[in-house]
């Protein structure tokens, strides 16, 4: 079938792949540990090798004890470190902090062990270890160093012309012209030695930047591009033509909440159109997707996340221009036919806090106070029927809801669910590693395994009736944010737009 080429999209340039997320590297996970209901947050270090910082909510029971552990994804419990015990917060009951090294790159989960009085409980936390930061030096602390060392170079030839020129000497006499000229050809001898080991400690030092600077966590590179076929079909091809992940060096892609890959488009620069879409795999680097034609033509960001065997998680990310839809076009059929978890919304951010749809159906934020980058919160939306009364939710892909966080000049973007900020997925496999399901350090995944993976169940959660979704978080930066909430009721996911501002650190 003849096709036209309409779009082309920059290679992705935003995703940090150690978060799964774009801008907002602290892992946050809110469920269970045997019977006591925790809520997990994981600040993994820029740098690796790091220290991760850990705590540890124990929402209800008295916790006598919480351990930690970080376990590597190819080695397993009997190849990890002994678990570090997390002390408890003064002055705040339930709350546990520790820390933790994360000694190489790659897939991480922290284990997380509560013994009290309910009994013992444990949880696997899936955590990206990367290093994405290169840190600089304080000007102040370079200023002092650069004075102390001209101190100690002039120190050192000082006191290698006076240990041939003068300790020699009997007290009260006076070096000769012979001694002089030996003590200056030993002060000239020091200062060219010491220049020459400073040269080469400064070419250690760009060394081991320049190292460090390669080690840093990439995204895949991704292509996508938008074609309409003759029948007036748009078409979102993406493309990973990332080397790495062509010759197989990453561990395959496993499905989450039962799709290999959840893909947001999100309007630029207005931010009043969304899509929640889920591309077919068409071989092992070609992906694509039918538009929904509500769509309007423009400039979209796209945020695609993936998951892996291992149990690493990334959001890929790329620039995209959509033509605008055919008038017309037959439904479409076949491989590429609409995913019946699609999703969409075109509009701005409701008023007031609330979102009124056509159904009579209302979504409302429910107010918690003024938002802080740096802090934890639990963002909580509430759905409503057209006669007021609480709609009974139904789970929207396994999940009570799902949510898409950007900041809007795109500096921030997250996937959130009720359980937070983690690839369910990458949890799923963490545990079937640790249980021997899957052999430790193998990246295929047997058929139970992937079976395990394919539906939608197992993770959903409950709220009880009338009782708003809540979704915790911490936002890395201030300034404005807008939230796509998708809550389910009656088989219809309903979008609503959300404008929160939120105020810097401090």
């Amino acid at each position: 079938m003849k096709r036209r080429a309409l779009g082309i999209v920059l290679a992705a340039a935003l995703a940090l792949p150690a978060a799964a997320h774009v801008g907002s590297p602290n892992v946050i996970f809110e469920g269970t540990a045997g019977p006591y209901p925790v809520r997990v947050i994981v600040r993994p270090p820029g740098v690796v090798p790091g220290l991760a910082e850990i705590t540890v909510r124990v929402k209800e029971g008295k916790a006598q004890r919480v351990a930690i552990r970080p376990v590597r994804w190819d080695t397993g419990l009997e190849g990890s470190p002994s678990p570090d015990v997390a002390r408890p917060v003064r002055g705040d009951v339930g709350l546990f902090a520790g820390e933790l090294w994360l000694m190489t790159s790659g897939s991480y989960s922290v284990h997380v062990e509560v013994d009290g009085e309910l009994g013992a409980g444990t949880v696997i936390v899936p955590v990206v270890s990367a290093a994405t930061e290169r840190l600089s030096m304080s000007p102040y602390l370079g200023t002092l160093l650069v004075a102390l060392a001209v101190l100690l170079f002039a120190g050192a030839v000082t006191a290698a012309g006076a240990a041939v020129g003068e300790s020699v000497l009997e007290p009260g006499s006076e070096a000769g012209p012979g001694r002089r000229r030996a003590a200056r050809w030993a002060m000239t001898a020091t200062a060219m030695l010491l220049a020459v080991a400073l040269y080469g400690g400064k070419l250690w030092w760009d060394g081991a930047d320049a190292q460090h600077e390669r080690r840093l966590a990439r995204p895949l590179s991704v292509r996508a591009s938008v074609t309409v076929e003759e029948a007036g079909h748009r078409t979102l091809a993406l493309v990973i033509d990332d080397s790495d992940f062509r010759q197989g060096r990453w561990s395959p892609i496993v499905p989450d909440h039962g799709k290999l890959m959840h893909a947001f488009l999100i309007a630029e620069p207005s931010l009043d159109a969304f899509a929640h879409l889920h591309p077919v795999r068409l071989d092992h680097e070609r992906f694509a997707v039918d538009l929904p034609p509500a769509l309007p033509a423009g400039r979209y960001r796209l945020y695609a996340d993936l998951t892996h065997a291992s149990g690493y998680a990334h959001t890929l990310t790329a620039a995209v221009e959509l033509p605008p839809a055919v008038p017309g076009a037959p439904p479409r059929t076949g491989r590429l036919a609409p995913d019946a978890d699609d999703s969409w919304h075109v509009g701005g951010a409701a008023g007031e806090g609330k979102a009124v749809f056509d159904d009579g159906f209302e979504m409302r934020l429910v107010p918690g106070g003024p938002l802080h980058a740096g802090r934890e919160v639990e963002l909580r939306f509430a759905l409503y029927a057209a006669g007021g009364d609480a709609a009974v939710l139904e789970p929207y892909m396994g999940m009570l809801s799902h949510a898409a966080v950007r900041r809007h000049d795109g500096a921030v973007f997250i996937h959130l669910h009720p359980t937070g900020t983690i690839s369910m997925a990458a949890q799923t496999v963490l545990k079937l590693r640790q249980s021997g399901a899957v052999a430790s350090g193998s990246s295929a995944l047997p058929p139970a395994a992937l079976d395990a993976l394919s539906g939608h169940g197992g993770h959903g959660g409950h709220a009880a009736a009338g009782a708003p979704v809540v979704m915790p978080y911490e936002f890395p930066r201030g300034g404005p944010y807008r939230v796509w909430v998708q809550l389910k009721s009656g088989g219809r996911v309903y979008t609503g737009v959300f404008d929160l501002q939120v105020e810097p650190r401090g």
